[in-house]
């Protein structure tokens, strides 16, 4: 058993990277466990252990009295002073027992113990060495391939890549590798579960903060990031250096840069922008390739109108809707986009509607005379009609005198602006057909003036001839 321990003790402390306390306290524990077994557990047992011959020496504590009852649990004073002169009363001296003496069921008992608590150490040490790694990006290899997650190899532990984390386009099999990032490190009662992603966004960050160097020392730094795993992906980038283009600095010399992101993302289209303030300068940025003309923002709702040109509309949507809908996530807006000539019309008619409000909320009283206006146009401007209204309103100023006994001042102005109205109505009906009447009777004389003079040249022509034959 000793080799065995000493075996033991090599093997965990190069291979396992556990502490070789730790291996020396389990052993320990074990070996008492063993001789408590074998011996009983009313007996007190100590284990030292030899840090030079590397062995384990399992003491039997026995008590020093005055007189014993018991012979397996007390010893007589004079029978301590035996083995330690300097023995009194209450002291407990350690008999060595030989591991041999333990049996063999006792010492599987102690090495599946040993083996126990080596491994909840391994444990401990894998979850402190995972737990620090949450957020990078790690290597493994393809080891099982389920329905519901796939087992990926990490070296000293296996990690899950559960199949909401798996990009649906991408296909593995047993033995592929793979590269993926490390999403979740969690600790149970079966060790260290490590939680694997393909499909999250900053998946896509650390892959270009591994290909720039720029994104890695700060310069350039990635503020959010849209995705569609598998099939496109939006970054926003800014730098903090005038000097240093943050696109330029991601797509890399005729974008080798990201093309190696593009590869490790089995093909997946990225579209790298440029951040800004301004949240309409950063829609445009985050809607392209499609040419934009226009935004309206509301910032209290968050939404934008994006106007766009007939030809660009289908650019800036995008198929299925994947452009406007990446670039709203991007930037934290909703987004509208609309064609050029229906949005305008739309807000046309928004700023009639809204110019009607403020002007029926602040003139309410001019509403009825231009009510009234827009009768007096709309009805027939004839004789017949202005003297029956005339004969209407002399019967209703006559009812109204009536009434009060005396005619207002307001009604009088009133009947007098009524009339003055009629009059004027009147005399522009009677200068129409009037001037009608003078143009026509001046084309007719202008007529008349010409038949004559051409007669008389004719004459004139008739005359000439008969003198000349």
């Amino acid at each position: 058993m000793k080799a065995d321990l000493s075996q033991i003790i090599n093997y965990l402390g190069k291979e396992k990277g556990i502490k070789r306390e730790v291996i020396i306290d389990a052993i320990r524990e074990a070996l008492i466990h063993a001789a408590k077994k074998r011996y009983g557990v009313d007996h007190e047992f100590e284990v030292e252990f030899d840090e030079e011959t590397s062995e384990f020496q399992v003491l039997k504590m026995i008590e020093v009295v005055d007189e014993v009852r018991d012979p397996e649990f007390e010893m007589s004073i004079d029978e301590a002073r035996e083995y330690d002169p300097d023995a009194q009363v209450g002291d407990l001296l350690g008999f060595q027992i030989k591991t041999e003496e333990l049996g063999r069921i006792a010492a599987q008992t102690a090495k599946q113990i040993i083996f126990q608590k080596i491994r909840d150490a391994e444990r401990e040490v894998i979850y402190e060495e995972f737990k620090d790694k949450k957020g990078d990006i790690v290597n493994g290899i393809v080891q099982r391939v389920e329905r519901e997650y796939m087992i990926i190899d990490l070296g000293r532990t296996e990690a899950i890549m559960p199949y909401r984390e798996q990009v649906k386009k991408e296909r593995y099999r047993q033995g592929d590798r793979l590269r993926a990032y490390v999403k979740d490190v969690q600790l149970t009662q079966r060790g260290p579960e490590i939680i694997l992603s393909r499909t999250d966004p900053r998946f896509v960050m650390k892959l270009f903060e591994m290909e720039v160097p720029e994104i890695y020392e700060g310069i350039v730094s990635i503020v959010s990031i849209a995705r569609e795993p598998g099939s496109r992906t939006k970054v926003a980038v800014k730098s903090r250096d005038k000097d240093v283009d943050p696109v330029g600095a991601c797509v890399g010399l005729r974008g080798t840069r990201v093309q190696k992101v593009v590869e490790e993302l089995k093909g997946e289209k990225i579209d790298i922008v440029q951040w800004d303030e301004d949240p309409a300068k950063f829609a445009c940025n985050a809607l392209s390739p499609a040419e934009i003309i226009r935004v309206l923002v509301n910032e209290s709702e968050k939404t934008m109108e994006v106007i766009v040109p007939p030809d660009q509309l289908q650019i800036a949507i995008g198929r299925r809707g994947q452009n406007v809908k990446l670039a709203s996530k991007l930037i934290g807006w909703e987004i509208n986009v609309r064609e050029e000539g229906r949005a305008e019309e739309a807000l046309k008619m928004a700023e009639a509607l809204f110019s009607g409000i403020k002007k029926s909320s602040d003139a309410p009283d001019e509403e009825a005379p231009a009510e009234e206006s827009e009768v007096a146009e709309t009805e027939p401007s004839t004789e017949e009609a202005s003297q029956g209204e005339e004969h209407l309103n002399t019967q209703d100023e006559t009812a109204e005198v009536e009434e009060t006994g005396e005619p207002s001042e307001t009604l009088e102005a009133e009947g007098e602006s009524r009339e003055e109205a009629l009059a004027s109505a009147e005399t522009e009906e009677v200068l129409q057909p009037e001037e009608t009447e003078e143009s026509s009777s001046e084309g007719g004389e202008e007529g008349e003036g010409d038949a004559p003079a051409e007669t008389s040249q004719t004459e004139e022509g008739g005359e000439t001839e008969k003198e000349e034959g």
